[in-house]
């Protein structure tokens, strides 16, 4: 993992709200960035409504009893919060961190022109944090989405900053091939680590089952021993 921390700073600012009185409010029906495809170039691979879907298991394992206790307790009050990095590492994930948010409403997320998908940070440390972005929004809105937020773009960078470490050392022995990921993937977070490979140079070969024919040894052992019999049996082996 690559550590990152979100924290509340400070209430957002409004004047006129201010005059008045009365707390600002934001859009309930939307979330919105101001991430560019620069920085986040890979994102067109993710289908929004995927990562929604995903996002918001997410979100129901951290509130399975569909109450949030401690969102009632700080209230909805618009507030800040701000995202820094924390330990050296490529920074990987903004689309789940994007869509944490999304999911659930109101909120607005900048992302400071620093912030780049693939980008190595190697001076990044405690003493060193580094400000990638600003979410603005409820504040019950802003510590549902924290946790989930930081561990969908902690995983992820942590995948990309080791994907790229071993694609560096695959180049700088002049290895012409390609730095490959497995389906040994963490349960519920196979898009998240894979989207991590690609963000960190390698390649995520096949995501699932269904993508192509690759036969081991146990599927060669349930065959009867005989790899001619299981390609045979294979859904394109009528054509061999």
């Amino acid at each position: 993992l690559c550590n990152h921390l979100l924290y509340i700073t400070t209430m957002a600012d409004d004047s006129n709200t201010a005059q008045s009185g009365k707390r600002r409010k934001l859009d309930e029906s939307t979330t919105t960035t101001t991430i560019t495809e620069e920085q986040s170039p890979l994102s067109s691979l993710l289908p929004p409504p995927q990562i929604r879907t995903i996002i918001t298991q997410y979100l129901q394992d951290d509130i399975p009893s569909h109450f949030d206790v401690g969102g009632h307790v700080v209230g909805n009050t618009i507030q800040k919060a701000e995202l820094w990095m924390k330990s050296p590492g490529v920074l990987a994930g903004i689309p789940f961190f994007n869509a944490t948010f999304d999911v659930c409403g109101s909120c607005q997320i900048t992302w400071e022109d620093i912030a780049m998908e693939g980008q190595s940070y190697p001076n990044a440390s405690g003493d060193n944090k580094i400000k990638l972005a600003t979410v603005t929004g409820p504040v019950s809105h802003l510590l549902r989405g924290e946790r989930t937020a930081l561990n969908t773009l902690s995983r992820c960078s942590g995948v990309a900053t080791l994907s790229n470490e071993c694609v560096q050392i695959a180049k700088s022995n002049q290895w012409k091939g390609l730095v490959a990921g497995t389906r040994k993937t963490t349960p519920g977070f196979r898009l998240v680590e894979k989207y991590g490979l690609l963000v960190g140079g390698a390649a995520t070969h096949r995501l699932d089952l269904s993508q192509m024919v690759m036969l081991k040894d146990n599927h060669v052992w349930a065959c009867g021993g005989s790899i001619e019999r299981a390609v045979k049996k294979s859904p394109c082996g009528q054509w061999l």
